[in-house]
């Protein structure tokens, strides 16, 4: 099954598909909007590179200045060149993909892209290999600030592996930050092997509740939505084969913290400094909580760990400890952006 659905994706992606434009569904296409700031990097961008673009979403969290980051599934590079950016001539971004065809257009532009962004040298590197297998591609234990992904783990075979092989090369306290496609249910056996619908981010989806209990199992117990929608697919031949199943983009943030698995109160608060030079007025954490400069907000113990134990320390003072308890933290009255839902002890 590994090797089988390994040579469709290459095929599908090296072969079958010569640009994003020869896609049959909108699945592995990004539909939000981006900051001026990454409009304007796109734009010093090769057009090659954005041609043979297929992502889902925007893995692209603040304050990345001099990290160390790892694409998974890289492509021909988009993201890493416009992360290569954002990280400034101090950072790394290492990319990672199987597929030679975009390799090679990948590692076409590393001159020009260092010269279109002022820097010396090249800041990036593009490895062949596989996600579930890291260590082959030379990444070391404990390595990376941060690993993001665009809308490739669900073409993956072995997704336990790949998170395992995440929390394994991310520094205490790194992040995870990735877009994928995900299912409202799960997708029946016979739709797994179509490779028509695997190349097209579908029928290699995670039902949504069967990846929290993944990610759980590799040590991630709160993981944060950034944004969600719902695809439409747009193709009625692809959708009767779906047979009913929605699919969503979403955008998910996790951390390698020992955090628990329900948000519980501590009466702790967290203020904003606004000291993020990229977000001075505001600072979002994701869809449930945006800190407004020098305001102080309640917070559960898991948000009040990512904030104070991950590289965003800097910019919030935390007050409280984890002393006193107070029971499971009430996320509909403390998180007013969240929709009304039965609260479940859970940001």
């Amino acid at each position: 099954m590994s090797n089988t659905t390994h040579s469709n994706v290459q095929e599908y992606y090296g072969t079958t598909l010569s640009g994003s434009d020869d896609l049959k569904t909108n699945a592995c296409c990004t539909d939000e909007s981006m900051s001026a700031e990454h409009k304007e990097i796109l734009k010093k961008i090769a057009p090659e590179i954005l041609d043979k673009y297929y992502g889902c979403g925007i893995p692209l969290p603040t304050a990345l200045e001099g990290l160390n980051v790892l694409d998974l599934g890289s492509g021909t590079g988009r993201d890493v060149y416009l992360i290569s950016k954002l990280v400034g001539e101090s950072g790394h971004v290492t990319g990672i993909d199987m597929t030679d065809q975009q390799l090679d257009v990948a590692r076409k532009y590393q001159s020009f892209q260092a010269e279109a962004f002022g820097y010396k040298t090249s800041n990036v590197s593009f490895k062949k290999g596989y996600i579930e297998d890291l260590t082959s591609c030379g990444i070391k234990d404990k390595s990376m600030d941060l690993v993001v992904s665009n809308c490739v783990i669900n073409l993956s075979p072995d997704k336990a592996a790949v998170y395992k092989e995440i929390i394994r090369v991310l520094k205490p306290g790194g992040e995870l930050y990735f877009s994928d496609v995900f299912s409202s249910s799960r997708v029946p056996e016979h739709l797994t092997k179509d490779p028509v619908l695997h190349g097209e981010c579908l029928s290699g989806a995670m039902y949504i509740e069967d990846f929290r209990r993944l990610l759980a199992q590799c040590g991630v117990n709160d993981c944060r939505v950034m944004s969600k929608r719902r695809l439409t697919i747009e193709n009625k031949e692809i959708e009767e084969k779906l047979d009913g199943i929605d699919f969503y983009s979403i955008t998910v943030r996790g951390f390698k913290l020992e955090l628990e698995d329900r948000c519980e109160d501590f009466g702790q608060t967290a203020r904003y400094l606004g000291n993020d030079k990229e977000n001075k007025d505001k600072f979002i954490l994701d869809n449930n909580h945006t800190f407004h400069s020098r305001k102080p907000k309640l917070v559960c113990g898991n948000t009040a760990d990512m904030l104070s134990k991950t590289r965003f320390k800097t910019y919030f003072e935390i007050v409280g400890n984890q002393s006193s308890h107070f029971g499971l933290f009430d996320c509909e009255e403390n998180c007013p952006e969240k929709s009304p839902q039965k609260s479940t002890g859970c940001c």
